[in-house]
């Protein structure tokens, strides 16, 4: 399914390739000040354009469709619209035959019979990412001014030098990958519940929402299995919970404990590269050399950090939302 969230709802729709792009949310209180210009900041940070992102620059001008009324949510269904304006459909002409390696191209011809949009991956394209972007503006909104977010790529292609691993990548026709990591302060005491709704458990499973994401660790993550208790445990300082390590990264026992929140995600590299690949033809039912054309990220990671900070808002909100009603 599409949706995602028990009390701030979010619904993502459309394709690469179709008329556009749009989410709706749900669950948003009424009153808070909204107006398009709001958007303009996150939109700007996740668009095209920069060495090794794609050439395929769209408007990316965002549509208030419903739930805003004189500069303020209105408690109904809020909706947002982005127009694509700039898709090439003829570059992935072959695609109906010759599935892409590390593509979603194979298994949504099989789950949707056939009838799936390929252009551009469809439904499963980076593109509606940009509805993620949205959504993550209204929700640190009901996170409020006091809650900070920030996630930025701290890695790419396993060099902590950004610039030069791009460099390096452009020179070789290749694609690469990367780490960002997300850290949020300001958060209450108290946000989440034990098991399923843990709030690594929300993060997790927005973060799997995000394509191209293979690993999610929170606090001091796999390097946990490297140390010992004492190592590893946070001593607290003072009475509102200050710990004077964070390898919990914020959270115990699926609760906010008033620390810094903080995880990292890995993003594989860009599955489309100019290098000639093998694939199955389905036409013929030979194997054969792909030369994949079009436009495409060299590294997908330099456009994600606005993403993952998008989505981290977005659960958190759900958990917040959650909080004020259990604490009420």
């Amino acid at each position: 399914m599409n949706q995602f969230g028990l009390n701030y709802r979010v619904s993502i729709f459309g394709e690469s390739h179709g008329a556009g792009v749009g989410v709706t949310l749900d669950g948003i209180p009424p009153g808070i000040p909204l107006q398009l210009d709001e958007l303009t900041s996150d939109i700007l940070r996740r668009k095209a354009g920069a060495k090794g992102t794609t050439p395929r620059i769209e408007k990316d001008q965002p549509s208030f469709l419903s739930g805003v009324f004189d500069n303020h949510t209105t408690g109904a269904p809020l909706t947002i619209w982005f127009q694509n304006t700039n898709t090439r459909s003829k570059d992935y002409s072959k695609l109906k035959t010759h599935h892409r390696p590390g593509h979603a191209d194979f298994t949504a011809e099989q789950k949707f019979k056939g009838f799936q949009d390929y252009r551009g991956g469809g439904h499963f394209s980076g593109r509606l990412t940009l509805c993620l972007v949205a959504a993550g503006v209204i929700a640190k909104k009901i996170l409020g001014s006091t809650v900070h977010l920030n996630a930025k790529l701290i890695e790419a292609g396993g060099n902590t030098n950004i610039e030069e691993a791009v460099n390096k990548a452009i020179e070789s026709h290749e694609s690469i990958g990367g780490i960002i990591e997300s850290r949020t302060t300001g958060l209450p005491v108290g946000m989440g519940e034990p098991f399923f709704s843990s709030v690594e458990s929300t993060i997790a499973q927005l973060v799997f929402a995000v394509p191209a994401t293979k690993g999610v660790e929170f606090g001091s993550g796999f390097e946990a299995a490297r140390m010992t208790g004492s190592q590893h445990n946070d001593n607290f300082i003072d009475k509102e919970g200050t710990t004077e390590t964070n390898n919990a990264g914020g959270i115990n026992g699926g609760i906010t404990n008033g620390n810094p929140f903080v995880f990292r995600v890995a993003i594989k590299p860009t599955s489309s590269i100019f290098k000639g690949q093998n694939t199955f033809n389905s036409e013929t039912g030979e194997v054969e050399e792909l030369k994949i054309v079009g436009r495409h990220d060299v590294c997908i990671a330099l456009r994600a950090p606005v993403v993952i900070e998008a989505i981290t808002a977005i659960g958190l909100a759900d958990q917040y939302l959650t909080y004020l009603i259990n604490k009420h």
